[in-house]
């Protein structure tokens, strides 16, 4: 068992970063000087870029490494991409570039922005009459829009800006409970840092509007801020993408599925995901393997994408699929309506060196741009998956590409490894399956041998 400190620590965020990995490893693991070594061992090797890293977060002791992967040939709106990936799970770049690869052929995919709008929310609170502030509501939007100006002028200069302020009364919450509901445009930014500074400037404004309107009472001239803050749901930030084809071009599948049968086993397993929240949770985990993957590589919040996605995809009071299927006359359409605040100027997009570097192989994508791509390979993942799914199987494929993790964890040699890849080669993968060949291996060497 590890070991724990015999007290609490007084000022460990002042200590250096050496300070803080030395009492960490004293006071908590077995080999201090095992561990001192790992955790030094993932610095950066460039000392300037370490310094950007450690200044992303706080207490930074280390780095924790993840795979970096790409899709090629990732064919979207005419323009082929490749796709940086960032994440851990074995086969999703794998099945992101099998489905890009099929696609390819049929079209490749085609995507729209539908819309860029962002939201915020000054929440407060109001005790007078609703219908006064209701008649006072345009000329307090005059003075919210000219205190901005300030912040807004180079955003406009760029298209982009506040584009609606509403006054909304929420009762139901709290009498006298109030929301000023902002929509912005915030162009290649994802803007969190502008949205909030308009917000917390709005409070200041409404505040002193209130305070200084002749009409209202004294009694009426108090406003409580409760907070001002963005929302991370985002329904009018929406992308779309789809791909289609005849259904005769779809191909033959595992086991001589045909075309028809696919297809009608794929809508099927679709319309099962916009009805029982138990698939279409895993459904659309499947979606977001694909979108947070890409979203991680370029320095985009990932948490805040999957924060809306999952709330837009419960929007009518039922979590469902972000995903739909259909097959008329013939024809098989496959799309995906996703939220997606994404940018890609400002913040870690810029800061960070990997980010920097997916954004250029991507070919320095606008925000509109990065949202049909990330849309792109979200929907690619999700055909990758029901397409295993309704045919072979989801286990076939995913443990082929969980069969070196299982090798490394059960510390095979490179012989070892050769041997057990050439045996599973057309073989379902289990852990006690490999497991139980490493020991044949093991006990009788002589009998095996690697195949040229």
């Amino acid at each position: 068992m590890s070991k724990a400190p015999k007290q609490p620590i007084a000022g460990f965020s002042k200590l250096s970063k050496v300070g803080k990995i030395k009492w960490i490893v004293e006071n908590f693991f077995r080999d201090p000087d095992t561990v001192m070594r790992e955790l030094t061992g993932y610095w950066h090797h460039n000392e300037d870029q370490q310094k950007v890293l450690d200044g992303f977060s706080e207490n930074t002791i280390s780095n924790f490494l993840l795979p970096y992967g790409v899709a090629p040939n990732v064919l979207v709106n005419g323009q082929y991409y490749c796709v940086p990936m960032v994440i851990e799970e074995s086969s999703v770049v794998a099945a992101a570039s099998s489905a890009a690869k099929f696609w390819m052929d049929r079209g490749g995919f085609h995507a729209r922005v539908i819309s860029m709008i962002k939201k915020g929310q000054v929440h407060f609170i109001w005790n007078g009459p609703h219908q006064k502030l209701v008649d006072h509501f345009a000329d307090m939007q005059t003075a919210l829009y000219r205190d901005v100006q300030v912040y807004t002028a180079n955003m406009e200069l760029r298209g982009g800006g506040i584009t609606r302020i509403e006054l909304r009364a929420l009762p139901e919450v709290r009498a006298g409970y109030y929301q000023l509901d902002v929509d912005l445009e915030t162009c290649d930014s994802m803007g969190a840092n502008f949205t909030n500074t308009i917000l917390e400037s709005f409070a200041q404004t409404l505040c002193r509007f209130v305070e200084t309107c002749p009409e209202f009472s004294a009694e009426e001239r108090e406003v409580q801020v409760i907070m001002s803050i963005l929302s991370n749901y985002t329904p009018d930030c929406l992308v779309r993408a789809e791909v289609s084809c005849l259904v005769e071009a779809l191909g033959t599948f595992a086991d001589g599925l045909t075309a028809e049968a696919f297809a009608e086993k794929f809508a099927l397993a679709v319309q099962i995901a916009k009805h029982d929240p138990y698939r279409a949770t895993t459904h659309n985990k499947g979606i977001f393997n694909g979108v947070d993957a890409v979203v991680i590589a370029t320095g985009n919040d990932f948490r805040a994408v999957e924060a809306c996605g999952h709330a837009y995809a419960a929007r009518d009071g039922q979590y469902r699929s972000l995903s739909d299927c259909e097959v008329v006359d013939g024809q098989f359409r496959f799309w995906l309506d996703i939220p997606l605040a994404l940018g890609t100027v400002g913040g870690l997009t810029t800061l960070h060196p990997m980010a920097r570097r997916s954004l250029e192989l991507l070919g320095e994508p606008t925000a509109r741009e990065l949202m049909e791509i990330v849309a792109s390979v979200g929907l690619a993942q999700n055909f990758a998956a029901l397409r295993s799914l309704v045919t072979t199987g989801i286990q076939q494929g995913h443990m082929k590409m969980h069969l070196m993790n299982i090798l490394v964890n059960l510390g095979a040699t490179e012989r070892e490894k050769n041997l057990v890849q050439g045996h599973f080669s057309d073989k379902v993968v289990t852990y006690h399956g490999v497991r139980e060949y490493l020991e044949q291996i093991r006990t009788q060497p002589a009998t095996f041998a690697v195949k040229p």
